[in-house]
């Protein structure tokens, strides 16, 4: 396969070459349970970026332990938002219950309409 990349006035001839040892590699990689590229994994891409000496935490771990706190704080307030709500709620059914359980009237007392 030939590439033309020109630039202004130069112009230059690129080349792509397939090697059956580089699939030859990726089959092997993949019959162990591997993936496929091994850059893909490993200590370098897995660690982190870099660390501290003296065992501050980086910014992007800093960054993640501050949304852990802010999505807790967050499901917190949530739940206290709906207890609130389950609070009143049943207040006012209880209150409910004791109004619809109250005495009757009786006799002449029943026809009259009450508020």
């Amino acid at each position: 396969m030939l590439h033309v990349l020109s630039c202004f006035r130069y112009t230059a001839f690129t080349r792509s070459f397939t090697c059956t040892s580089v699939s030859l590699t990726k089959q092997w990689r993949l019959s162990k349970g591997l993936s496929a590229n091994k850059n893909a994994e490993g200590i370098l891409t897995d660690g982190p970026d870099y660390t501290f000496l003296d065992g501050r935490p980086t910014p992007l771990l800093q960054h993640q332990q501050y949304a852990a706190r802010i999505v807790q704080l967050c499901s917190e307030v949530d739940f206290a938002k709906t207890r609130y709500a389950n609070k009143i709620q049943a207040a006012q059914d209880e209150r409910d219950n004791i109004l619809r359980n109250r005495l009757k009237p009786k006799g002449k007392l029943l026809n009259e309409k009450h508020p």
